[in-house]
């Protein structure tokens, strides 16, 4: 079955940043902010190794979900957009699938607080809405990352819930969780 995101046209341009689907060749520009210990902190799986990285990076399903971020010709970052069928009835359930799409990110530290993860965001966004006619983006994170939930409240998307100590941190321990939606139609730019 073809990925929801062959069917766009790539790259696409941003005011300041150029985003294209993500290659096998983007391996050492990805680990090498994947690889730092403030980065790692947040993400899903945080491997200690090259080789560890490359055989999750190299996964079809993985590589084929991931975009990258770049700026002047370097990659910065790199998007997630895993499109997904919403919950349905069973008499309807051909209408919910690849409705959905679930987003993340990780942006190298170094060009942390400059905007652009929050302009890659919102470019996804219309990507998802616009391009690929999702109707509802979800996005999770620990409430102690902070720095991920206030990216979602800049981006306009809605807090739908804070639960507490139900996220298991591998260092920290349990952690409060905290999810995020935004449909398409909520979005500006939709409208």
């Amino acid at each position: 079955m073809r990925h929801p995101l062959d069917t766009l046209d790539w790259p696409i341009s941003t005011e300041r940043l150029l985003l294209r689907r993500a290659s096998p060749d983007d391996l050492d520009a990805t680990w090498a902010f994947r690889r730092l210990p403030e980065t790692q902190e947040w993400v899903t799986a945080a491997v200690k190794t090259y080789d560890d990285y490359r055989e999750r990076f190299l996964r079809e399903k993985l590589l084929a979900d991931l975009l990258v971020i770049e700026l002047d010709g370097r990659v910065i970052g790199d998007l997630t957009l895993k499109v997904q069928d919403a919950w349905a009835q069973e008499e309807v359930a051909d209408q919910a699938e690849n409705v959905h799409g679930e987003l993340g990110w990780t942006l190298d530290p170094s060009y942390g607080g400059k905007g652009y993860a929050t302009e890659a965001v919102r470019a996804l966004i219309d990507i998802s809405f616009n391009g690929l006619g999702l109707r509802r983006l979800h996005a999770e994170c620990f409430y102690d990352n902070e720095s991920s939930w206030r990216l979602m409240e800049r981006v306009g998307m809605r807090r739908e819930q804070h639960t507490v100590k139900d996220s298991l941190h591998r260092t920290r321990g349990w952690l409060d969780g905290l999810a995020y939606a935004l449909l398409a139609e909520e979005w500006p730019a939709h409208r």
